[in-house]
């Protein structure tokens, strides 16, 4: 990449970078709200009231055309819903059985591969190497030391993250604004309504539920999906895939602070070696493309 008059190029260059570490800053903090929330209404019933809550305040704000759309368009935009509501099922029944940063370093292994797949560069299989060492020894060489439902939960997150990455982007293409991304938000909290139901009940109305729920709502998914699809509209899906290697260390710190879940110095090593694999990652697509 070469900079124009005044290095214009670069500054614009990190416009979208800057959206999707703002993102992952509000999301993963988000999270560990949802954590704490999650005694109160259970993992599902967290889920429900993000999706929810979430959907109503894009709904309001955006307000998209419900004509006008083909047939395609409503394809992705269900599509996009229904990874979306998978994703977080799966993301909160994950943190509710293993630590915060343990379940997004297993998460990311989705985005990265994914940038791997895509690239079709040999040197990617050597950082997917470095990363997958990194996972082993976060597992401590075997994931029953972390709870292997809660390891199985967080790797199949993973996979719809990766999906989650390349619907945002066709939602984005398809929808002015955020427009598809509130109609996808509506789907998902259609989808997960039923199940949080179930799981919860009469809690999910008691108010002081309600208002931790909207914190999480707002900054998990309203705040870090509205900059995320603004980001993909400018970035490829794959850098910004190996861009979500920032968020286990994000993770991790949002853990410590707020959930008091201190890492022993095997796990931030293993964190570390997922984090300098995708950064590796992302300077060879940037070496690749100049």
């Amino acid at each position: 990449m070469h900079a124009g008059p005044g290095g214009k190029a670069p500054r614009r260059a990190l416009g979208p970078v800057a959206l999707v570490v703002a993102g992952g800053l509000s999301v993963q903090f988000g999270a560990a709200v949802a954590v704490l929330l999650m005694p109160r209404a259970g993992a599902v019933g967290v889920v429900t009231l993000r999706l929810v809550l979430a959907a109503v305040v894009l709904l309001v704000v955006c307000r998209p055309r419900l004509r006008g759309h083909s047939r395609a368009d409503w394809g992705t935009v269900v599509a996009f819903g229904t990874v979306m509501a998978a994703m977080n099922v799966l993301f909160y029944q994950a943190v509710d059985r293993i630590p915060l940063g343990a379940a997004v370093t297993l998460e990311v292994l989705g985005p990265l591969v994914l940038s791997v797949i895509v690239s079709r560069r040999l040197v990617n299989l050597v950082w997917a190497g470095l990363a997958l060492g990194g996972v082993v020894l976060l597992s401590g060489g075997g994931f029953d030391r972390l709870d292997p439902l809660g390891a199985a939960f967080a790797l199949s997150a993973g996979a719809m993250w990766a999906a989650y990455i390349v619907f945002s982007a066709r939602t984005g293409r398809r929808f002015p604004q955020a427009d598809g991304l509130a109609l996808a938000m509506g789907v998902g909290a259609v989808l997960t309504l039923p199940l949080g139901i179930a799981e919860a009940g009469s809690k999910l109305l008691v108010p002081s539920t309600i208002g931790l729920g909207l914190a999480v709502a707002l900054m998990s998914s309203v705040l870090p999906y509205t900059l995320e699809l603004l980001a993909l509209r400018r970035l490829p899906a794959p850098t910004f895939a190996v861009l979500m290697s920032l968020e286990p260390a994000i993770a991790a710190t949002a853990g410590f602070l707020v959930l008091h879940q201190a890492l022993s110095v095997t796990d931030s090593l293993a964190i570390a070696l997922v984090i300098a694999a995708s950064m590796g990652a992302v300077r060879t697509q940037v070496a690749g493309k100049s």
